[in-house]
């Protein structure tokens, strides 16, 4: 491994072949910095900071992928939640459903009733006018009547106390009254 890093420094370095005078002299700046690098190189792999670097990044990944499990779970429970709120909506509007056609059948069952009453009604207001119609048509005739004979009986005394006699007189009044008893009862 370390060879592989030697090489691609020293091929990252090949401007330094560029410079002039040995370059593997002290002297030579570009032979200093590669050496520097390859010496902080070394001290990082010494140090074991790729392994670090390394444990960091797998704890980062560990946690990521345990908010992915998380967020999964939550979801699953969200999806679970909508799932039972959506069927218990549908549950309430069948209800609701159920309520609306109960109150129409029972409005209607309320109207038809009440139409049933009100017709009962009108009839037994009907009959009871219709009774006092001929309550009071039979009060009229019995008081025409009573007038009548009223009237006929005084007419018949002026009529019988002017032209009759006494005798015929008692036999025309026993009569008429005899006419009214039969007609009255």
């Amino acid at each position: 491994m370390q060879r592989i890093i030697t090489l691609i420094a020293l091929v990252a370095a090949s401007p330094a072949f560029a410079a002039k005078g040995p370059f593997f002299s002290l002297a030579n700046t570009d032979f200093i910095v590669v050496v520097s690098f390859i010496l902080f190189v070394g001290v990082l792999f010494y140090f074991k900071v790729p392994s670090m670097l390394t444990g960091l990044l797998d704890k980062r990944a560990e946690g990521i992928q345990s908010e992915i499990d998380e967020a999964r779970a939550l979801r699953e429970e969200a999806q679970t939640l909508l799932a039972s709120f959506e069927r218990k909506q549908r549950d309430v509007q069948e209800q609701a459903d159920r309520i609306v056609v109960a109150a129409k059948e029972s409005a209607t069952e309320i109207a038809a009733q009440a139409k049933l009453d009100l017709e009962k009604s009108i009839e037994r207001r009907l009959r009871a006018a219709e009774d006092q119609i001929a309550s009071a048509e039979a009060s009229a005739v019995r008081q025409v009547r009573d007038e009548a004979v009223r009237i006929a009986i005084g007419t018949a005394s002026e009529v019988i106390a002017r032209d009759m006699k006494a005798a015929r007189a008692d036999a025309l009044v026993e009569e008429a009254i005899s006419t009214v008893a039969a007609k009255l009862h």
